[in-house]
């Protein structure tokens, strides 16, 4: 029989406030091609540079500009 664990001196995961979450995000060819070239180039995986990337985004507080223009539509 085995030893029953001891979790009296247990701590807490410091890293646990970094952990990731799953989810599923919908990218357009050209953007995920893009990702994907420059993560080869610099040699990491391409969802790690979405993520730094998107994190940058975050820690700057960057705001979306859009400007709507009649007759460009996609």
């Amino acid at each position: 029989m085995r030893t029953p664990y001891q979790f009296s001196k247990a701590r807490r995961n410091p890293y646990a406030k970094r952990l990731k979450k799953q989810v599923t995000i919908r990218l357009d060819e050209p953007t995920l091609a893009y990702f994907k070239e420059l993560a080869e180039r610099v040699g990491m995986p391409y969802q790690s540079l979405i993520n730094m990337y998107l994190r940058d985004c975050a820690e700057h507080r960057k705001e979306l500009r859009l400007q709507w223009r009649p007759g460009n539509a996609a």
